[in-house]
């Protein structure tokens, strides 16, 4: 019976008494193909529109039974790498083409894994000799978008760097979070639901603050003039919001909001004390409510003045 071949790396199988004188030939050359299945490194440049067809001949070296395998060249379509059907191995690829297209490493008739058309990463892969199967062994640096399978386990460990957490997801803690650096959220809720109303902060119980008003930091400091005419300029009054303005704040919740409220008027405000009111980028004004104090301040202090004189007068 003559030699054969083994089926996934292609050796040599020989029968007892054949290829006699050659023996070592053969020998030789199967201790190759296995140093190169185990160890071998090799570059296939790919075609521009085609990729490529990774040969596995019978018996003698060739660039399919590479363990490793980088893939170069530009390409200008998304392309294959064909790999024979089959072939039974494993196979560390790195996608170093030039170009934004697929690469997808498949059988000549199975399915296989694809690289992005921006993912120029590294992929443990293996055959089974009917399809090619991702390992998903992938460091995650090397992984454009990694997806857990479970959750994340930080082992006491911390999550550093100099990027962005973008999720569409929650990200659920049970610690105190921590940050050394800016947070910037769309919106916010504090033992209740964010409202989803970009820049609302949304809060069950006491939002507690504390503002820079220290001397040392203030000049040309002077009290407001003629408290009294500003105030009788303001209105408090009694109102109903609009329904377009309930509706994008979420509906009606007889908490954060409600259609009958109180409050002034912005451009009233606007008029007689211009620094409490601002102008959010939709063009809507605001008023900050807390720096009316300074004026109701000022107008108590002149009608006590008043009350003292006509006390004085009795």
């Amino acid at each position: 019976m003559a030699n054969t071949t083994s089926a996934s790396l292609k050796l040599t199988v020989q029968q007892t008494g054949e290829n006699s004188g050659t023996w070592g030939q053969f020998t030789n050359t199967n201790l190759l193909i296995l140093e190169q299945a185990i160890g071998g490194y090799t570059g296939v440049a790919l075609n521009a529109t085609t990729g490529a067809t990774l040969t596995f001949s019978n018996g003698v070296l060739s660039n399919g039974k590479d363990q490793v395998i980088k893939l170069t060249g530009t390409i200008t379509s998304n392309v294959n790498v064909v790999i024979p059907d089959g072939v039974e191995k494993t196979y560390l690829i790195e996608n170093a083409t030039i170009g934004a297209f697929t690469v997808t490493v498949k059988t000549s008739s199975g399915s296989g894994v694809t690289w992005a058309t921006t993912d120029k990463g590294k992929k443990m892969v293996y055959s089974d000799g009917t399809n090619i199967v991702d390992t998903a062994f992938t460091e995650v640096s090397s992984d454009i978008s990694p997806a857990l399978g479970g959750n994340l386990d930080l082992n006491s460990n911390n999550i550093t760097g100099t990027g962005n957490i973008d999720t569409t997801g929650n990200i659920d803690i049970t610690g105190t979070l921590i940050a050394d650096n800016d947070v910037q959220a769309d919106s916010i809720g504090v033992g209740t639901a964010p409202s989803g109303t970009t820049g609302e902060i949304r809060a069950t119980n006491d939002v507690t603050a504390f503002y820079s008003s220290d001397v040392s930091l203030k000049e040309n400091i002077i009290n407001i003039p003629d408290p009294i005419e500003s105030l009788k300029k303001l209105n408090g009054v009694l109102f109903d919001w609009k329904k377009e303005y309930i509706d994008q704040r979420g509906g009606e919740d007889g908490y954060f909001v409600r259609k009958k409220d109180v409050g002034v008027i912005a451009q009233e405000v606007e008029k007689v004390l211009p620094e409490a009111v601002a102008q959010r980028p939709d063009g809507i004004k605001a008023v900050k409510y807390d720096r009316l104090t300074c004026l109701l301040i000022e107008a108590v202090k002149v009608l006590t003045d008043k009350v003292e004189k006509l006390s004085k007068e009795k």
